[in-house]
């Protein structure tokens, strides 16, 4: 949802610490080119305001209780027409910045931001750009410059996480790459922790954002 030009842009704001969220929320409200329509204290909290405040930028903490920025940016974003969310929070880590960007978040900026450099990352995500602080899109060029961890996979996993994003079942994987299903559970444990994902779903939404997945194993609904 890109915002119009003759109105301010709409914002949610979702933290756990009210004193962030309302400070956030005076900060934004300052400008005239801004209107805060929610402040949110869960990622729970954050779906339900989203639906009923039709906001355009979504401004979303990772760490929170009941339901996590992530689970909530999978939730919000995953539509045709979802208002983009940006993560603000105080983590940088490859592992936090690959996980909510896989999840559809459009931005990552930090806490420590300046109050400028957060109007203009919210300006850019209600046009339809990908605002990230400097400090992450650092994260992001180093990992590339390394290989990623892409490159210090064995051949096997790389097979594997390749069918995974397909959307191919652990045990059609077994019979495929002809190993056994715990052997393909066992190759996905070790997946999961060097890509920095939590299951299935997330491992293959990383294995498609970084051009892993075959077209040809991918079924008449997925291609």
């Amino acid at each position: 949802m890109l915002a119009s030009p003759s109105r301010p842009i709409r914002v949610l704001i979702v933290d756990d610490h009210e004193i962030v969220r309302v400070g956030i929320g005076r900060l934004l409200d300052a400008s005239p080119e801004i209107e805060v329509v929610g402040l949110a204290c869960d990622g729970e909290e954050a779906i339900e305001l989203s639906a009923d405040c039709a906001p355009d930028v979504v401004l979303m903490d990772l760490q929170m209780p009941r339901v996590d920025g992530i689970a909530a940016t999978q939730a919000i974003a995953g539509d045709d027409g979802a208002p983009r969310v940006v993560i603000l929070t105080s983590f940088s880590d490859r592992r936090r910045i690959t996980e909510a960007l896989d999840s559809g978040a459009a931005g990552y900026l930090l806490k420590d931001s300046d109050p400028e450099e957060l109007r203009a990352g919210i300006r850019a995500a209600a046009e339809g750009a990908s605002p990230l602080a400097p400090r992450v899109a650092m994260t992001l060029v180093e990992e590339r410059r390394s290989g990623g961890p892409a490159e210090t996979m064995s051949d096997r996993e790389r097979e594997v996480l390749a069918l995974v994003g397909a959307g191919v079942a652990n045990k059609q994987i077994a019979l495929r790459l002809g190993i056994s299903p715990k052997t393909v559970k066992s190759h996905l444990s070790h997946i999961f922790r060097q890509i920095g994902v939590r299951d299935r779903l997330q491992a293959a939404l990383w294995a498609r954002r970084h051009g892993l997945v075959n077209e040809a194993d991918l079924g008449p609904s997925q291609s």
